[in-house]
């Protein structure tokens, strides 16, 4: 055996011994958590006594051992059970390990990504065996499928829900492209993503549509409006879309922001490689500006510098000129947020770039299913935006400038 051989079976059995190590970690703290929760609820009837003094609603054992699927393995659990002296129903329902529950939420979260990197329903154990061990079990492929029709009643009903709950304030859209192909278009995923009056964010949409044309964009807007969605005061987005045109159509109160990201790569795009660090630097001048009249100064400075060399550059940036500059007008506190599509770039960066392997094993449908699988995924893990306590003021009109507070009422707002 070789040294190199020796090494790798060393190295593979001291990480297949720290898995053992955490399953056991594991193990001990599920069981201590249970406990907890029993305990919690046994505190909750302890004033309740029979004719003899006893406590009336007792632990009564424990349900058969069941292995919950985990990014580290399989791991067994042994949930405790309670009943009552005099017969009454009394169940106990575990918020850390529900009823039925055989896989843990990152595992199903796996499930989604490994679709949309190419992974067929065929090879899914196999995958899965690879990022849990050769423990898994479950998930063969009529278990998935089985889940794919679950996502898909779910993703309907997601469409469908109700908006007017919560006052939506700031929208981001984008138009995130598979590497599938209706005739002779790739085909697009219109999403949107909005925040509440309280920061919360939450996908809106993510709907079929055609190169992110007037008519696709219409048709979203047209059912979050529907659904009870009001005007939001921005939408921020790129700016060669057909959504523009659609929201002024649709919500003509609201104002845009064009995402600078989108706006930079444009503009550099249009240079030769040797200056664009340079430029790149200058067009950060810009929206790095403290306020508006520094920004438009460091705008005309951009201009002077490239335009006699590059005027498509310069043409390009130029076009959006007022859109680019919105943010200025609301609180300093959101403008990191409002000045990109980073909410929808950072969730589906990995779908923009995706074109040979999802061919094979979804379809137009199951690639929205899946979209919206990774969209709630990630959405359990954002914060409230920044500066939230200020989306009130937001609402109500109150206008900033160069993103602080002024005395005077937004006509456009009110």
């Amino acid at each position: 055996m070789s040294k190199r051989t020796k090494t790798e079976q060393e190295d593979r059995g001291t990480r297949d011994a720290l898995t053992e190590v955490m399953r056991a970690g594991a193990r001990k703290l599920i069981a201590q958590a249970l406990d907890a929760e029993v305990a919690e609820l046994l505190a909750a009837y302890a004033d309740q006594r029979d004719d003899q003094g006893r406590a009336v609603v007792v632990r009564n054992g424990h349900q058969p051992k069941r292995e919950i699927q985990t990014g580290i393995g399989p791991v067994t659990v042994h949930v405790p059970k309670v009943r009552s002296r005099q017969g009454d129903p009394v169940a106990f329902r575990s918020a850390l390990v529900p009823p039925y529950v055989r896989k843990t939420a990152s595992l199903e979260a796996a499930i989604p990504w490994l679709y949309l990197k190419g992974i067929s329903t065929g090879e899914m154990q196999t995958a899965l065996e690879a990022l849990v061990g050769p423990e898994a079990k479950g998930l063969s492929a009529s278990t998935v499928a089985r889940l794919k029709q679950t996502w898909r009643e779910e993703y309907e009903a997601w469409r469908q829900r109700r908006l007017d709950d919560d006052h939506w304030v700031y929208i981001w859209v984008d138009g995130i492209y598979s590497g599938l192909r209706a005739e002779h278009h790739r085909l697009c995923a219109l999403v949107v993503i909005g925040v509440n009056a309280r920061g919360e964010k939450h996908f809106l949409a993510i709907e079929d549509g055609l190169r992110e044309s007037t008519q696709s964009w219409r048709e979203v807007l047209l059912n979050l409006k529907a659904r009870g969605m009001n005007a939001p005061e921005l939408g921020i987005g790129d700016g060669a879309m057909g959504f523009w045109a659609a929201v002024e159509e649709i919500y003509p109160s609201t104002r845009q922001q064009r995402c600078w990201c989108h706006k930079t790569r444009n503009v550099l795009n249009a240079l030769p490689k040797s200056v664009q660090s340079k430029a790149k630097q200058a067009l950060q001048d810009i929206w790095r500006a403290d306020t508006k009249a520094a920004a438009e100064h460091a705008f005309d400075v951009f201009v002077e510098t490239y335009e006699p060399k590059y005027p498509k550059a310069t043409a390009c940036l130029q076009k959006d000129r007022e859109e680019l500059l919105t943010f200025y007008v609301f609180p300093a506190q959101h403008w990191q947020s409002l000045r990109t599509t980073n909410p929808i770039e950072s969730t589906f960066g990995t779908i923009r770039h995706r074109t040979k392997q999802t061919k094979g094993c979804l379809t137009r449908d199951g690639m929205l299913h899946m979209m919206y699988k990774l969209g709630q995924c990630a959405e359990k893990t954002w914060r409230r935006l920044r500066g939230f306590q200020q989306l009130p003021k937001v609402i109500e009109g109150i206008q900033f400038t160069d993103g602080i507070e002024s005395t005077t009422i937004d006509p456009v707002a009110a």
